[in-house]
């Protein structure tokens, strides 16, 4: 049985009086790729907010045997993140890789490597700040700072957004091949692009879970 690397257990999250999630109880396992589909307003993000650490919460939620709120720091380490909207970083492009690079041990070589198989020349964009980068560069290089310390798990809302055709071919071709015991959980509107990469699909709509099913059973489900 495969070992669950986020467990989560009658998880609450309030915005003022308003309940967005309720009482959801899931875990994500090793090796899982999990397609994470919903409405807007389902509840997505705030769940893969919760598991980042990034809100306060009821109920439990454990990451890598870790607490998100309490060893945030600790759990980053082993985790990957592609946010649905780029975040409104100042530093230049050179700067946010130094600053990724010291974090995590890695050779700063390696995201310039990811970025040129997006088709992205990072190198003429090195001393511009972050900001100033169109959509598709922004993404491009958010995907390869997700994926250069190569982390077990990878939390991507909406990966493929503001990627151009090819890039999104060659993104998906990347999380294909990425290590066999990560756990992968896309957020996506379109499972059609993502359904040769996934094993399982949930589905989440008002701030519950309504379907936890093995991919193949969808799509069984779909073609009868």
């Amino acid at each position: 049985m495969s070992k669950a690397l986020i467990k989560v257990e009658k998880l609450v999250k309030k915005f003022g009086e308003t309940e967005i999630l309720h009482g959801l109880t899931v875990d994500f396992n090793e090796g899982d790729r999990i397609a994470l589909i919903g409405q807007n307003g389902a509840g997505k993000t705030t769940l893969i907010r919760c598991i980042l650490g990034l809100y306060t919460y009821e109920g439990y939620l454990e990451v890598l045997g870790h607490n998100p709120r309490n060893e945030r720091t600790e759990i980053l380490k082993h985790v990957g993140f592609v946010p649905q909207l780029p975040p409104p970083i100042r530093m230049k492009v050179s700067e946010l890789m130094n600053f990724f690079s010291e974090i995590f041990g890695v050779d700063k070589q390696v995201y310039i490597d990811l970025t040129n198989k997006l088709n992205l020349d990072v190198q003429q964009h090195i001393d511009k700040p972050f900001l100033k980068l169109s959509g598709g560069m922004k993404q491009k290089l958010l995907v390869s700072l997700a994926l250069g310390h190569n982390p077990q798990i990878l939390l991507m809302d909406e990966p493929a957004a503001n990627l151009d055709p090819a890039a999104r071919v060659i993104l998906f071709d990347m999380l294909k091949n990425y290590r066999e015991d990560a756990l992968m959980l896309i957020s996506s509107h379109r499972t059609d692009e993502i359904e040769h990469l996934i094993n399982r699909v949930i589905e989440m709509d008002l701030g519950h879970i309504v379907v936890d099913k093995p991919f193949e059973a969808v799509k069984h489900e779909e073609n009868c």
